[in-house]
Parts: structure tokens; sequence; C-alpha cells
């Protein structure tokens, strides 16, 4: 088991630096700076990367919750009959299900406050 915690543990931060570089990827080039000027970009820049780096992370959160359910039901799988086991896996994918309607519903207040301040 704690093989496929490491695992599981290195093949997640292996995801955070790769999801890290794609929000890079999408940031706009820094402006010229002479002095502290700058030389362009608006709020809307700024509020539409907030939104972008927010919805990433949630769905970083999202994934990982996917994936300690699927953990969960492997426990409960192989359990072998072990009713702490079971009742142990049986709770991780109650709290995990919860967690995920959160996010979800984090994602929807996101999203509309993002609607409502561009409007």
């Amino acid at each position: 088991m704690k093989k496929l915690f490491a695992t599981v543990s290195s093949t997640i931060g292996s995801s955070v630096a790769f999801i890290s570089s794609a929000i890079a990827a999408e940031l706009p080039p820094p402006a010229d700076i002479a002095g502290l000027e700058t030389t362009g970009g608006t709020s809307g820049d700024i509020q539409s990367i907030i939104v972008k780096v927010i919805t990433y992370v949630l769905d970083l959160v999202l994934i990982i919750g996917i994936v300690y359910v699927i953990i969960a039901g492997l426990r409960l799988i192989v359990s072998g009959g072990d009713e702490g086991e079971k009742d142990k896996s049986k709770q991780t994918i109650i709290y995990v299900i919860v967690g995920i309607i959160v996010v979800i519903f984090a994602r929807v207040i996101v999203n509309f406050a993002d609607k409502f301040f561009r409007a």
C-alpha cells in the first residue's frame, strides 16, 4: 500500500509540474519595464489570468479526488472481508464525493463571478 501511495504522490507531483507549465504557457509575455513604467495590460487581463489559475487548481483537485475514489474502491475490493477496512474505504469514498461536490460548486461560483464582473 505504501508503494501505491508513493506512486500516486509522485504522479500528482509531476502533474502539478505539467499544469504549472501549461499555465505559464498561457500567460501573456511580461511588459517592458523601464523604471517601473508599464506599457499596457488591463484589469481584464489580470481577471482572466486569475480565473484560469483558479480553474486549473479546481481541475487538479477534481483529478486528485477521482484518484482517491479509485484507490478507496480498490481498497474496498482488496479488503477481503475485513469489516474495518471496508468501513474505512466506504467513509473515504463518501468524504471524497462530498469534496468533489464542493469543488464543482466552487467552479460554478467562479464562473458566475467571472461572468458577473465582466458585464
